[in-house]
């Protein structure tokens, strides 16, 4: 048995996407047999003593305060970018010049422009073997991944409509500290970029077509926020006092619009960081001439499918808990009945990525999928500021 060569990371970035991407790289080739062992080599940050610390927690074997170092080292092979979207353009194309594989957070750059010259350096770099793969997770829960297999299988026939939707209220309290996430020059857009482009590139994804134009409405329901401030009061809720500063919140809190896709279907999306009592609920649903699929990332291991083919009087929503060997991914995993998490997206995320490597075979969704994604996202914003009643996708 030959035992398997390695495939050396460096991350930059450490907070919660770096945690679950560091647990993703420890634990896939303990489950899965790959042909590249994924080893971590280094983390990168700009405090060394929170990277340090990070990197003891996470199990990184080196730090670096400079991500341009990373890419200078020789035992470096892929780098893996986990930092707001205003730094991704760069890192990446530096990487990928270097001859470095490159996986990068969604969604892939701040703009249009910026994910095109990053596609550009992806497709140069895949002439010379070097590989790069955008981290739309979702698409490896195996539920969804069964999703798409069903709509390719006919299941649903000829698709009629989508409705998306990525709800969560984690910044429903209007005291809630003034962040990153919330400041256009770093994260490029609020909801929509955060949350909406899982949404768009998970329809794309299962319907196998592109969302051609778009007619959109963006709302800010909190316009400052506290400056480095804690949240008093029951449960961290309550009220700020008056001597804490405020900034201005300069992304959207919610994002919907309706789109058509090319192949002939409409949909409907929906992103907010607002609808209370809704922590994770990313919702997808088909409806297509011979039935209907739906998924709910709340209850995340299982499809509600509806045949639309069933004799009258048996028809009804059918429960599928995807937890089958047979069901993508699963097989690794644990006895039938026996749910996955969150986490196991990022360890498949992983997996995909390293077998893409090793065989030569470009990766999905790459950097070019990414940008379908990013387009999508402009023409949303522009809509949404225009007030237009419709604003066309570039192809």
């Amino acid at each position: 048995m030959s035992v398997a060569g390695p495939l050396r990371v460096g991350m930059v970035g450490y907070a919660f996407m770096g945690g679950v991407h560091s647990h993703a790289w420890r634990s896939a080739h303990r489950f899965f047999d790959l042909p590249l062992t994924p080893e971590l080599t280094a983390l990168a940050g700009r405090n060394a003593g929170a990277a340090q610390a990070a990197a003891d927690k996470m199990g990184w074997a080196s730090v670096e305060t400079d991500w341009r170092r990373l890419i200078e080292r020789d035992d470096i092979d892929l780098i893996d970018i986990c930092t707001p979207g205003d730094t991704h353009a760069e890192i990446a194309i530096a990487a990928l010049q270097a001859g470095k594989h490159v996986l990068c957070e969604k969604p892939l750059a701040n703009s249009v422009a910026e994910a095109e010259q990053m596609t550009q350096a992806a497709t140069a770099a895949a002439a010379n073997g070097v590989m790069a793969m955008c981290g739309f997770t979702y698409r490896r829960t195996p539920a969804l991944a069964l999703f798409k297999q069903m709509v390719d299988d006919g299941k649903v026939g000829t698709i009629r409509q989508v409705r998306a939707q990525y709800l969560q209220d984690w910044l429903s309290d209007e005291n809630g500290p003034l962040t990153w996430r919330m400041d256009k020059e770093k994260a490029g857009s609020g909801a929509l970029g955060d949350i909406g482009a899982h949404i768009i590139d998970a329809s794309q994804f299962v319907t196998g077509q592109q969302i051609t134009g778009v007619s959109a409405i963006m709302e800010t329901f909190v316009k400052e926020r506290p400056i480095g401030g804690e949240l008093v009061g029951l449960g961290g809720r309550g009220a700020v006092g008056a001597d804490v500063p405020k900034g201005p919140v300069t992304v959207d809190d919610a994002a919907l619009f309706t789109a058509r896709f090319d192949g002939g279907p409409i949909g409907i999306f929906e992103a907010t960081r607002f609808a209370l009592g809704r922590r994770n609920a990313l919702r997808l649903e088909v409806n297509g001439s011979l039935g209907s699929i739906a998924f709910d990332f709340e209850d995340m291991n299982t499809l509600q499918y509806y045949d639309g083919t069933d004799e009258p009087g048996a028809q009804g929503f059918r429960r599928i808990l995807v937890t089958e060997p047979e069901h993508p991914y699963i097989a690794a995993w644990w006895p039938p009945g026996h749910g996955l998490g969150y986490e196991h997206g990022f360890t498949h995320q992983v997996v995909d990525l390293v077998n893409a490597i090793a065989t030569g075979v470009q990766p999905t969704p790459s950097f070019a999928d990414a940008l379908k994604v990013q387009r999508v996202l402009a023409a949303v914003e522009t809509s949404a500021g225009n007030y237009s009643t419709w604003e066309p996708v570039p192809a």
